[in-house]
């Protein structure tokens, strides 16, 4: 089959959740709940950080930072998806979905680097506490942040550059619910080996120091709490970075379980799964882990809710 060329391409078609028409109600209103969840419990994360004095830390800093992502990550999926499901179209302009592709990536890889950030903040909390203050300076952080910012940004702009030098054929069904680079790009009529030599390069680059990142980081944080001699001392160290330890590894769990479901099944359903729980639970629940398991955050998080005023 001769392929065709990129410009000539109009249109993606996403994959349907369900072809019961009995249960798209159901599914849209579940979508529809979460994502408000999403957007209110990390709103609420943002502005309780950004009205208390003393949560002005690193490491409210960080979350902060972290709640604004899952903000943009869950709006880049998940609105288009319950727009898809109203209007019985499941179809996606080829610049609508690259355009979704590049931000998805670039909020994926900008949370990777926030979560290393935020457990190096941890490791020098707990591993070098009394100079802290010195290690974690707002200067230092805001070049964290920056430097995450920027390469998020570099790495979704050149691997989605990248693709407008694919062509691609008639069959332009995605597998998945959304937009992803790399199921795109197995759509492609042309050669693509650059493009999964870019993909492979920067997933271990701008994937593999993060992770590294955290596990030097925890390694050494578990090591310094070991050698504390009291149980009661170590709850507390450890009480300091829990919140942290659970969010990162529903993050990089859900992720290992996205690759491993794709390379593995070849069933739709299954790796749709796998992405929602990947694009759409982590974002959704990190807002009550911290919330839930940190008493500054919950005496500002009652401080803002009684602030509001009701309505008549």
């Amino acid at each position: 089959m001769k392929p065709g060329n990129e410009t000539s391409i109009s249109y993606f078609f996403l994959l349907k959740l369900t072809n019961d028409a009995t249960m798209e109600p159901l599914i849209f209103g579940l979508f529809l709940f979460t994502y408000l969840v999403t957007i209110l419990g990390n709103l609420l994360i943002i502005f309780a950080v950004s009205s208390e004095a003393h949560l002005q830390t690193p490491m409210y800093l960080f979350l902060s930072k972290l709640s604004f992502t899952d903000i943009c990550l869950s709006t880049t999926t998940v609105p288009n998806m319950l727009k898809n499901i109203h209007t019985q179209d499941q179809s996606i302009s080829y610049m609508g979905c690259l355009t979704q592709a590049c931000f998805v990536l670039n909020f994926a890889v900008l949370e990777s680097c926030v979560l290393a950030a935020m457990a190096y903040d941890r490791y020098a909390a707990i591993c070098h506490p009394l100079n802290y203050t010195v290690i974690m300076n707002p200067k230092f952080c805001g070049v964290l942040i920056l430097l995450s910012l920027t390469i998020s940004i570099v790495n979704s702009l050149l691997q989605c550059l990248m693709i407008l030098r694919v062509s691609f054929c008639t069959n332009l069904q995605l597998p998945l619910f959304f937009c992803e680079l790399a199921q795109v790009i197995k759509l492609a009529c042309s050669d693509t080996l650059i493009n999964y030599i870019l993909i492979y390069l920067a997933t271990f680059i701008f994937g593999g120091i993060p992770i590294s990142g955290i596990i030097f980081s925890y390694t050494r944080i578990v090591s310094s709490i070991l050698r504390i001699s009291s149980m009661k001392g170590r709850y507390k160290a450890f009480s300091t970075c829990g919140s942290h330890f659970v969010v990162v590894s529903l993050f990089y769990g859900a992720a290992v379980g996205v690759y491993v479901t794709s390379a593995i099944t070849v069933s739709p359903q299954i790796t749709t799964v796998s992405y929602m729980m990947y694009t759409v639970l982590p974002q959704m629940l990190n807002p009550f882990i911290y919330s839930l398991r940190n008493r500054d955050m919950k005496k500002a998080l009652r401080k803002l809710i009684t602030k509001v005023p009701c309505l008549p």
